[in-house]
């Protein structure tokens, strides 16, 4: 898909249109057929998850949504295809999708290699470890010798090696392409230990029959950065997902909310005119309108909302803000100005 990219470009340079013509190809491709192709998990509660009638919410599927709410001005113009570990990458490499927003680390080989490029941190994780309280572990350190749940094609599984040759342990990979046969391989006693970022731990915890029988342990082995990615070459779309993820940080930041977002139409502060649509006009120059972030917050919301609503201390994931609250609270989370 690069290449055809690539080729599109000179193609276009040669017709005298310019590289602006040629890579705004997706957004031509997504306008065409009507709605946005998001590449998700087979379900994360919290992150990307189907209900009963396969409507799929999540923190990583509201990034979807927003990005279709600026398009379209319609949040549910977005199409759903689950994939695992070992597949996302080569379906958004072939254009089976327009977005992978499926709890991926940012790592330089993916950033550099694989023709993808990602557009911010959605939540900031780190690998953990879960076990049975009844086997009275309680560190990390104490897991030499142990059988471990892994999903192949992972940073956990390059993580558990790292962590165990560098404290001297050794330990019996249980390793599993989808990340169901893991959970399923842990709750069935086929190993001692399941290991992944520290919310998917939470999440899975909380779909067993009785959460209160597993613990998850207080080390964190690794950093995880999980945001969304598209495609390298089409520098319109990838400049439409970095600022739908920024929009929803700046409208967490200003206060704007999808309850008050037509009131704060008439705000007097600059800030949040310029983010609404109101003052300026960010949104022609990659191929939006004026009130593609207006658009976004109205359907969608903040980041804020969205984590609270999808993973936060009030949902059965329960999670706290921590490194995922906005840089004015102590966090990571933070909006590059829109100006």
């Amino acid at each position: 898909m690069q290449n055809k990219a690539l080729v599109s470009i000179a193609i276009a340079a040669s017709l005298g249109l310019g590289a602006t013509a040629a890579q705004a190809a997706t957004l031509d491709d997504v306008k065409a057929k009507g709605y946005i192709q998001c590449g998700v998990t087979g379900g994360v509660p919290g992150f990307s998850a189907p209900d009963a009638n396969n409507n799929w919410t999540g923190l990583e599927v509201d990034f979807c949504r927003a990005v279709a709410a600026a398009v379209f001005d319609d949040a549910d113009a977005v199409r759903y295809t689950p994939l695992t570990s070992q597949e996302r990458f080569a379906a958004l490499s072939a254009g089976e999708i327009d977005i992978l927003s499926r709890t991926t680390t940012w790592t330089m080989s993916r950033d550099t290699d694989l023709g993808i490029m990602f557009a911010g941190t959605m939540y900031y994780d780190g690998q953990g470890f879960m076990v049975r309280k009844a086997d009275g572990i309680e560190s990390a350190l104490d897991l030499s010798g142990a059988a471990i749940c892994i999903e192949s094609g992972t940073t956990t599984e390059l993580n558990a090696a790292d962590y165990f040759e560098t404290n001297d342990m050794d330990y019996s990979p249980v390793v599993f392409t989808d990340q169901d046969e893991v959970v399923k391989a842990f709750e069935d006693g086929r190993c001692d230990v399941y290991t992944t970022d520290s919310s998917a731990l939470a999440a899975e915890r909380s779909k067993f029959g009785n959460p209160d029988d597993y613990a998850i342990l207080p080390e964190i082995i690794s950093k995880e950065p999980l945001g969304p990615s598209v495609r390298q070459g089409d520098e319109q779309w990838f400049y439409i997902n970095r600022w739908t993820y920024y929009a929803l940080l700046e409208a967490e930041e200003l206060g704007v909310t999808s309850a008050n977002v037509d009131e704060m139409l008439g705000s007097d502060n600059p800030a949040i005119k310029r983010l609404l649509g109101v003052e300026g006009d960010f949104g022609t120059p990659i191929g939006l309108t004026p009130d593609w972030a207006y658009r976004i917050i109205k359907h969608v919301g903040n980041y804020g909302e969205s984590y609270a609503k999808h993973v936060g201390p009030e949902t059965d994931i329960g999670l706290e803000r921590g490194l995922n609250a906005l840089w004015t609270n102590g966090g990571l989370q933070y909006s590059m100005p829109i100006r």
